[in-house]
Formats: C-alpha cells, structure tokens, sequence
C-alpha cells in the first residue's frame, strides 16, 4: 500500500510549527510499521507535481487554497483522502457557522452581554489579530471593519461565553476523543484561552461533546479533527472552534494509532470522503 503526506505550510501552524510537524511525522512512523509506504510532500511543492507511481491514499494537513484545489481534483478521480479538500475548505468559520447554526449545534449565541468575538471568516487563523475580543458591540464593529480592511474577505462575530475552554481532538471512525483543558497544559496558540481564566472543572456530558463533535466531522467530512468547548457552570455547552488536523499534542502517540488506522481502513474500502 502506498500513500503520500502532505505537510503544512508554517504559516498555518502559528506557535505550533514543531507540534504539527510531530504529529506528521508520528502518523508517518505509524503507517511505515505497518508496512505502508509512505512519501512526505510539503503542500507548496505540489503545484505541477504527480507521484511515479499509484497512490492509495491521501493525507494532508494542508490549507493553502492551492493544496485544497489538488485534493479535490484526487477526488474527482477517485482517490481517498485524508481529510477531504471540500472539508477544510468548509471549516472555514464563516462555512463553519453556518453549518453549526443550520444543524443545531451547541454554539456561542450571536448577542451577550460578557463582550463578543470578532473572527476571521474567510480560513484558519494565521496570527493574532484573526481573532480579537471587544468588550461590546461598538468595539466589535470597529474589529470587524478593521479586519475587513486588512484584506480578510468575511468575518464572524459571536458573543463571549462564561465558564471553562475545554479542547477536544477525536478521529471519526477510528473510536479516539480526547479532552483536556488547555490552561492546564500550559500551551495557547495566542493566550485567548485566558479569558475564560482558570477552569473551574464545571461538570458536563463528555459522551454528548463527542457525539455533537462526532456529528460535526461527518457534516463537514473532517475525520480528523479538533477544537475547543465552552462548558458553562451550569454544564451546557458551546462549541467555539473547530479545526481540521490539529496538533494533537496533548494526546499524539494515541492519536497517530487511530489516523493511520482510519487512513488504512479508508484505502481499503477505497472511502470516498467527499461533500457533494
């Protein structure tokens, strides 16, 4: 069996340069003892370029536009991969929102009264000023035009919830989905976390956060995924963030076994993992 990997380009691994690269190469080292073989590509080497020989696969963490167009045209022939390009493409938080409003998902409200969210809609967040807090409305406003003005063609406002930031990561298909607080792994992509301050541990129905997240990554068609929960005290959830092939850093060695599983089992059945 062989497969091809196609790694991220740094500019979508803001403060998670080194993590990314772990996980690739940990999902890489699962495959080849299994006896894949296995071609690492980085996703700004792929323009013009086709493998010598028949792939059974496709694994990308890639997010450039560019990487996303050559996933979907495997697909269109064919090919399984691992994610999908329409699902990156559609967790796009302006895409995302949309999803989540139209599907009843737990999600921030659109209006509250502890400040809102102003984020990029347009793709994932490459440096801190994607995502920005304001206090109310008028600052919210203003956040959103300056994003705009910057060049980012879509922006997505949602109101601040109280209670703890909780991260989830899980492999759909493959029965991995792990929890943990970020706060108390002592890493944050822009420190944002520190908001919601020091998790309270309010208590919540792990087994309906997998299910809705679970939901999520068949709707979208992002089997590998993560993101990050709002458990308020009175234990009611809101999904805030959800992202395809995260870091898994918390969890790697776990989760590589499950990708690699998920990849070889969607080779054999020749999976199709698009959105139509």
């Amino acid at each position: 069996m062989r497969m091809v990997f196609i790694t991220r380009q740094k500019c979508f691994s803001p403060n998670s340069v080194e993590r990314d690269a772990a996980i690739a190469r940990a999902v890489v080292g699962e495959l080849t003892a299994t006896g894949v073989d296995v071609l690492m590509v980085g996703e700004g080497e792929l323009s013009g370029w086709q493998p010598a020989v028949s792939v059974d696969a496709w694994l990308s963490m890639g997010r450039l536009p560019s990487t996303t167009a050559f996933l979907r045209e495997r697909e269109q022939l064919g090919e399984v991969t691992l994610n999908s390009g329409s699902g990156v493409e559609a967790c796009a938080r302006e895409t995302l929102h949309r999803v989540m409003r139209d599907n009843h998902l737990p999600m921030a409200p659109d209006k509250g009264v502890h400040g809102y969210w102003v984020k990029r809609g347009d793709a994932a967040s490459q440096q801190p000023g994607d995502v920005v807090y304001c206090p109310d409305e008028r600052a919210a406003s203003t956040a959103a035009r300056q994003m705009l003005q910057r060049g980012v063609s879509s922006v997505v406002v949602s109101a601040h919830v109280v209670g703890d930031v909780v991260k989830f990561y899980g492999v759909e298909g493959a029965n991995f989905f792990h929890t943990c607080y970020p706060a108390e792994e002592g890493f944050s992509k822009f420190g944002d976390e520190e908001r919601n301050g020091t998790p309270k541990h309010h208590p919540f129905d792990a087994a309906r956060l997998r299910a809705e997240a679970e939901r999520l990554s068949r709707l979208l068609h992002v089997p590998v995924y993560g993101g990050d929960c709002i458990v308020t005290p009175e234990g009611s959830l809101a999904i805030i963030d959800f992202n395809d092939w995260p870091s898994f850093a918390p969890c790697r060695e776990e989760a590589a076994r499950a990708i690699a599983a998920r990849a070889i089992a969607m080779a054999r059945n020749r999976e199709i993992n698009v959105i139509s």
